[in-house]
């Protein structure tokens, strides 16, 4: 098999759904285009000599028109087929691009997408195969007051979630009453994780991460930035709660491995969207099992979906939860995923699942490459 083109429709994507926002500091809900402009996605396609089309849709879609353009063009010609060829093509081409994080990803997406046809598979069992019903934990938005947050968790409750992750204000004062809270309303047998969404320094981190082992947190995530390695490595050290992190570095596997050999972590974060795919994402989870270490998958999608469902050394699919409609909704969700008594029903359906009117996009994108 060829590849025989690889294609860019920029479109007009408004974004849909409810606002929400994070800790203090933090941009919320949407991609930051200003008022009075539209955000712009890229959908992409990729063809093949045997007629079988890869297909995504991303965002910050004017970069990803120009890296199509200027550089993942040159791959036509490759098999998709060869996923670890590819994915070590694209890191050739990283090294003079520095290619966005998340666009790191999109030809080996595609290539999955396209090999899952081929095998007429689900992309859980190419990749592994393990379960297609993975339990899933409510991660919350940040909302404004206790109140909020206690009425949302007893909604999540009431559709069957028995495990929680907070997104809380980022004042550690107020963020462990909150926590000590969560404990209250779920009861001693729930999961419950905090996520400091890189917010503090040392000192607090360690104080926060004492507050959570007196309720029993399952993890600690991502309390620092994750630049300075000797302070998460202090962490580990002084604190009896798992550490997760590794979730917004870069470099997949090389950079993992860095954080396994320097004690820097006590759990793995991977994700095929900020890890290089698919590829890089199942790298990652191989080497901390490899180390006898979780490797949890961070964020929502299909392609965390099916890698939740392909390894062992996972606990949970990550739910965002933001308004009570939202979670009414998520057992009967506009896609393919349904959330039923908190478990996910992995798609057993080949490929991505995206699926896109070409003719009708050539007529009316703002731009084809």
């Amino acid at each position: 098999m060829k590849i025989t083109n690889i294609s860019a429709y920029l479109i007009e994507d408004p974004y849909v759904g409810d606002s929400f926002r994070w800790r203090a500091g933090l941009p919320g809900s949407g991609d930051g285009t200003p008022d009075g402009h539209v955000p712009r996605s890229a959908i992409l396609r990729m063809d093949t000599d045997e007629g079988i089309t890869g297909c995504l849709k991303i965002g910050r879609g004017d970069a990803v028109m120009s890296l199509v353009l200027r550089r993942l063009k040159r791959l036509v010609g490759e098999n998709p087929l060869l996923t670890e060829r590819l994915w070590h093509l694209v890191w050739e081409i990283d090294r003079l691009e520095e290619i966005q994080l998340h666009h790191m990803a999109l030809i080996d997406m595609l290539s999955w997408d396209i090999k899952s046809k081929k095998a007429g598979l689900p992309l859980y069992q190419l990749l592994g195969g393990d379960s297609n019903r993975v339990p899933v934990y409510a991660s919350t938005v940040t909302w404004d007051t206790m109140d909020e947050y206690e009425r949302h968790i007893k909604e999540c409750m009431d559709e069957g979630f028995t495990a929680f992750k907070l997104h809380a204000w980022g004042d550690a004062k107020a963020d462990a009453l909150l926590c000590k809270n969560l404990r209250r309303w779920t009861g001693p047998d729930a999961d419950l994780m905090f996520d400091g969404s890189a917010g503090w320094d040392y000192p607090t981190s360690l104080w926060f991460g004492r507050r959570l082992e007196e309720q029993g947190f399952l993890w600690y995530e991502e309390p620092m930035r994750e630049f300075e390695l000797r302070s998460y490595k202090k962490l580990c050290d002084d604190l009896d709660i798992p550490v997760l992190a590794c979730e917004t570095s870069d470099g997949a596997h090389w950079n993992a491995a860095t954080w396994i050999q320097d004690g820097a972590l006590d759990m793995m974060r991977t994700n095929p969207d900020m890890k290089a795919g698919l590829t890089g994402a199942l790298k990652i989870a191989h080497l901390a099992e490899c180390h006898g270490m979780k490797a949890q998958v961070h964020g929502m999608g299909v392609g965390q979906a099916h890698l939740c469902g392909a390894i062992r050394n996972n606990d949970y699919y990550e739910q965002l939860v933001i308004s009570s409609q939202q979670i009414r909704g998520l057992k009967n969700p506009a896609g393919l995923m349904p959330i039923t008594a908190g478990v996910l029903a992995v798609p057993d359906a080949p490929g991505l699942g995206w699926e896109f009117d070409w003719a009708a996009l050539e007529k009316t994108a703002i731009a084809v490459v």
